[in-house]
C-alpha cells in the first residue's frame, strides 16, 4: 500500500452516476470511505464550473476534495477549511499561451466558422472559450480549421472534443495549449511531490483522453461509451502507455464496474493492499442493509 494516494477523477458519468448505465447500490459509499482515509488527497477533475461542482457535492452526497480542477483544466482551486480559493500560480503558468488576448478576442478570431455556437456565459472563463457543435460536422476539419486561423495570430491552444451524450450535441473547448486535464494534474503532482505511482486518474469521456493515454496510471470505468474505450485504447498503445490504462470490467466486491464501482475496482488493481480494506467495508455495510 503506497503511504499517500493522489486520487484524481473526472465527475459526470464517472463518479456521477448520472448515464443511462445502472450505479452498483454500494458503491458511492463505499468510494466516501475510501477517500476518507488520511493518506488518500482527492481531486475532482472536471469540464464544470465551480458553482456546478458544488452543485453536484450536495445532489449526489459527495465527499468534499481537497482540490478541484474544474473547466477542462483552466483552473484550480485548493480547500482550505470551508473556502476555496485560486491557485494564481496555474493561471499565471497558463496565461501566456493567448498573448495577453481574452476570451471575447478569441471568439472574434474565430468568427465565421458556422458550425460553432458559442455556449452558455457561465460555461465560459478567463482562459476557456466553449462552443455547442453538431455531431454530423468533421470533427477533424473543423478543428483543424480553427488551429490554422488561431496559428496565424500566434495564439497556441490546445482544442480539446467531447460528446454530451445525454443531449446529443458535441462540445468542444477551446483552451491554453498548457491548460487541459493532464497538465493540471501534472502541476498538483509536482506542487505536491507525488510520483506516478502514487497518482491515479479516473475518467469516461474524450475530454479524459489526454490522461487516460498518458503515463499517470488511469481507469476507464465500465459505462464509458465504445468508442471512448477505443480511442484510450489506441492512443496509449501509440504513445507507449497500455500499462498505465486499466479498463473496468465489473465484478470487484459483487459490484459492475459502472462510475465509483469502476474506480474502486481500478484502485486495486494498481494497489491490490487496498482490496481487503474495501471488502471489509463492503461487507460492513451489506451486514447494516
Amino acid at each position: 500500500m503506497p503511504e499517500r494516494l493522489l486520487l484524481c477523477t473526472d465527475l459526470d458519468r464517472t463518479l456521477l452516476p448520472n448515464g443511462t448505465q445502472a450505479e452498483s447500490p454500494l458503491a458511492r459509499e463505499l468510494f466516501s470511505r475510501f477517500v476518507a482515509q488520511p493518506n488518500v488527497s482527492l481531486v475532482y477533475v472536471t469540464g464544470r464550473h465551480k458553482p456546478l461542482v458544488e452543485l453536484a457535492i450536495k445532489n449526489y452526497g459527495l465527499p468534499l476534495p481537497d482540490c478541484v480542477i474544474s473547466d477542462v483544466g483552466t483552473q484550480i482551486y485548493d480547500r482550505h477549511d470551508n473556502h476555496w480559493e485560486d491557485c494564481v500560480d496555474w493561471e499565471n503558468q497558463i496565461s501566456s499561451d493567448w498573448q495577453g488576448k481574452s476570451q471575447a478576442d478569441i471568439h472574434a478570431l474565430l468568427h465565421g466558422i458556422g458550425a460553432l455556437r458559442k455556449q452558455e456565459t457561465e460555461k465560459q472563463n478567463t482562459y476557456k472559450l466553449s462552443y455547442y457543435v453538431p455531431l454530423f460536422v468533421n470533427q477533424d476539419e473543423l478543428m483543424a480549421t480553427m488551429s490554422r486561423r488561431l496559428q496565424d495570430h500566434k495564439i497556441n491552444t490546445s482544442l480539446v472534443w467531447s460528446i454530451d451524450e445525454p443531449a446529443g450535441i458535441g462540445l468542444l473547448d477551446v483552451l491554453p495549449q498548457q491548460a487541459g486535464k493532464l497538465r493540471a494534474i501534472e502541476f498538483l503532482m509536482a506542487r505536491g511531490g507525488y510520483s506516478g505511482t502514487e497518482t491515479v486518474f479516473c475518467g469516461d469521456s474524450g475530454n479524459d483522453l489526454s490522461v487516460l493515454s498518458s503515463s499517470i496510471p488511469a481507469i476507464l470505468v465500465a459505462n464509458a461509451a465504445d468508442e471512448v474505450r477505443t480511442l484510450a485504447l489506441a492512443r496509449a498503445v501509440a504513445a507507449g502507455n497500455r500499462s498505465a490504462l486499466y479498463c473496468a470490467q465489473g465484478g470487484f466486491a459483487n459490484m459492475n464496474g459502472n462510475y465509483s464501482a469502476g474506480i474502486l475496482e481500478g484502485i486495486v488493481h494498481y494497489h491490490a493492499k487496498y482490496k481487503n480494506n474495501i471488502l471489509a467495508d463492503e461487507e460492513t455495510l451489506q451486514c447494516q442493509l
